[in-house]
C-alpha cells in the first residue's frame, strides 16, 4: 500500500474503503491494514457505514486467513442481527475457511430452506462440494440451481467446467450453446464451443467446430487459437470422404487460415530490418510464439502450407 497509515485519518480510510466497494475491488491486504491501523478502534465514528465496513473486513480477513478477525466481526454482526440470513451466510463462509465443510453445508441448507430464491447460498454450496472433490454432487446441485436461475451466465460457465472435468463433452457443449443465446457475439464462447466439438471428434462435430471457429474469427480476426482450430478442422475435412466440393472448399479455407497465422507470427520485411538493428529480438519472440502454438496443437508444422 502506498498510503501513509500513520498520517491517515479515520475519515480518509472510510472514504477509501467506500471507493473500493463502489468500484467492486477487494484489495484484501490493504483493507486489513486500514482496519488494523486506523478503523478498528474508530468503529463508533463510521455511522451508517459501520456494518458495510464490517462485512468488507470479514471478506478481507477470510482472504488473508485472519480467522480471529473474521470471527470477531461476525460475532458483532450476529449480536446486532441475530436472525439475518446475510450474517448466516458469513458464518457459513467462516466455517468453510475452518474446513468444517459439513457444518457450513448445514448452515447453507438452513438459508435455502428459509429463502429458496436466494442465489448466493446455492453457489456457496456448489463451491464447497467442488472443493471437496465431490464433482458429481456439485453438478447435480448446480443443475438444480440453473433450473431456477437460467440467465446466470457464470453458472453456465461453471457447469461447463464441471462437465469437462468429468469428460461429459456433449453436456458441456450444451452449456456453451446456452451461453451463446445470452451472448451470441462473443468470439471466446464460439471458440470454446468449437474446442469442445473438435475434442468430441467425428465428422459431424468437426464440421460444427469449423462453423464456430469461422464465427470466432469473423468476430475477432486476431484470435490465433480460433485460426489454428479452423486450420485443423479443415485438414480433417479435406482428408475425409465428403464430396469433392466440400473438400476443396476446406483446403482453400485451411490455406487462408494458415496465411493469417503466418501473418501474425512471422515478421514482415520492415520488421526484419528493424530486428537486425535490435538484435532480432522481435523475430525471436515470433518464433517462440510459433513454437508454443505447435506444442499446443500436437507438434504440427505451421510454418508450411500444404498445396
Amino acid at each position: 500500500m502506498s498510503y501513509n497509515l500513520e498520517e491517515m485519518s479515520w475519515s480518509d480510510a472510510r472514504n477509501l474503503l467506500r471507493k473500493w466497494r463502489d468500484d467492486n475491488e477487494r484489495k484484501s491486504d490493504d483493507v486489513m491494514q486500514l482496519w488494523d491501523n486506523v478503523l478498528s478502534s474508530k468503529q463508533s465514528k463510521l455511522g451508517n457505514e459501520r456494518h458495510l465496513v464490517l462485512e468488507q473486513v470479514i471478506i478481507a480477513a477470510l482472504d488473508c486467513n485472519r480467522i480471529e478477525t473474521a470471527e470477531h466481526c461476525v460475532s458483532i454482526l450476529s449480536a446486532e442481527f441475530p436472525g439475518s440470513l446475510r450474517i448466516q451466510k458469513y458464518r457459513s463462509m467462516l466455517l468453510e475457511a475452518l474446513e468444517r465443510y459439513d457444518d457450513a453445508l448445514d448452515e447453507l441448507e438452513q438459508i435455502i430452506r428459509k429463502d429458496e430464491t436466494n442465489a448466493a447460498p446455492r453457489k456457496r454450496k456448489v463451491a464447497i462440494l467442488k472443493t471437496q472433490g465431490r464433482t458429481a454432487e456439485a453438478i447435480k446441485e448446480l443443475c438444480d440451481y440453473m433450473k431456477i436461475f437460467m440467465s446466470d451466465q457464470e453458472g453456465w460457465h461453471e457447469l461447463c467446467n464441471l462437465y469437462l472435468a468429468e469428460g461429459e463433452y456433449a453436456k458441456a457443449a450444451f452449456c456453451m450453446e446456452e451461453l451463446l443465446l445470452h451472448n451470441p457475439h462473443s468470439h471466446l464462447i464460439h471458440q470454446r464451443l468449437a474446442d469442445i466439438r473438435y475434442t468430441m471428434g467425428g465428422l459431424d462435430n468437426i464440421e460444427m467446430a469449423k462453423t464456430h471457429y469461422c464465427k470466432a474469427v469473423k468476430l475477432n480476426v486476431n484470435n490465433l487459437r480460433a485460426l489454428y482450430g479452423l486450420f485443423l478442422c479443415c485438414g480433417h475435412i479435406s482428408n475425409s470422404k465428403l464430396v469433392i466440393g466440400k473438400r476443396k472448399e476446406a483446403q482453400k479455407l485451411a490455406q487462408w487460415a494458415m496465411a493469417q497465422i503466418q501473418a501474425r507470427t512471422q515478421p514482415t520485411a520492415k520488421d526484419t530490418k528493424g530486428a537486425i538493428k535490435t538484435g532480432k529480438s522481435k523475430a525471436a519472440g515470433c518464433e517462440d510464439e510459433l513454437q508454443a502454438l505447435e506444442q499446443a496443437f500436437g507438434g504440427l508444422d505451421v510454418g508450411k502450407v500444404a498445396n
